[in-house]
């Protein structure tokens, strides 16, 4: 993995639970790492071919390998560019040298 495709800043993100005013635990989004990445947005043949329907944004996201890029799963997500990405797969690319994490975003207007 070349440094000069990792071109774009990511946020990773998981939910923890924090207690609110009554002192309930509620979820909360916390920032894990900001780190740089390579953005691949999926065609929509690819999405056609996986038979996806709906107005979503998919990509894909390549960044190092690290314990905690390695560790990612559908529970967290990732923030790009202002729209929220939510986790669909993760995989190791080679051994410990990168992973790959398919996201897919819903389009602003589109109703969830």
């Amino acid at each position: 993995m070349r440094a000069g495709e990792l071109d774009r800043r990511i946020t990773l993100q998981r939910a923890v639970m924090v207690p609110n005013s009554l002192n309930e635990l509620v979820p909360q989004w916390a920032d894990l790492a900001t780190v740089f990445a390579q953005y691949l947005p999926i065609s929509d043949g690819e999405r056609i071919r996986a038979q996806q329907v709906g107005a979503f944004a998919t990509a894909r996201f390549r960044v190092r390998w690290s314990a905690l890029t390695a560790g990612l799963t559908a529970k967290d997500r990732i923030v790009f560019e202002g729209q929220v990405f939510e986790i669909g797969g993760v995989k190791e690319l080679q051994r410990r040298v990168g992973v790959e994490i398919t996201a897919a975003a819903l389009v602003d207007g589109a109703a969830g």
